[in-house]
């Protein structure tokens, strides 16, 4: 197996994280993070610390949002279409990966290919000192506080859970 660290899509992240003078390190897990549960058990900690990034898009043209959710709590698609104004579907696996950049369970924060429209952040988050997000890779997560996701993804603060 190659080395993580040195996928094109971790790359990405790294040298985000990099650039904005963040000292914040990468962890690479020997567990898959796929899902918030895989990580919390991998990182020995709870679910609600896990950032899930999950993606929504118009279902009538490319544009993308990402809602950076608490690993126990749920988005609201009746909220979030209250919020963008009009009806947004989940994203593929496909779609996913050609609008971010990530593959599902990867999906960083910030780093995309492609900018989201729009990044909303679920304040549940809060509630923890350090939040961990996934790095470019299902493997690979790094540890944040939600001040800091918040000034370095520009993400908005909204209620989109159920």
């Amino acid at each position: 197996m190659t080395n993580l660290l040195d996928k094109k899509s971790v790359l990405r992240v790294k040298k985000f994280l990099d650039k904005n003078n963040l000292n914040i390190k990468l962890i690479v897990l020997k567990e898959t993070a796929k899902t918030a549960i895989d990580a919390a058990n991998s990182l020995g900690t709870e679910v609600g610390a896990i950032v899930k990034s999950l993606i929504f898009r118009n279902h009538e043209d490319s544009k993308y949002y990402l809602c950076l959710v608490s690993g126990d709590q749920y988005v609201s698609f009746d909220k979030l279409n209250k919020i963008i104004g009009y009806k947004i579907i989940k994203g593929t696996a496909k779609e996913c990966k050609e609008l971010t950049g990530f593959s599902i369970g990867g999906v960083s924060p910030f780093a995309h290919t492609n900018s989201p429209e729009k990044i909303f952040i679920d304040s549940n988050l809060k509630k923890y000192d350090v939040i961990y997000a996934a790095g470019g890779h299902p493997h690979v997560v790094f540890s944040i506080t939600y001040k800091n996701l918040i000034k370095y993804s520009n993400a908005v603060e909204q209620s989109i859970v159920k």
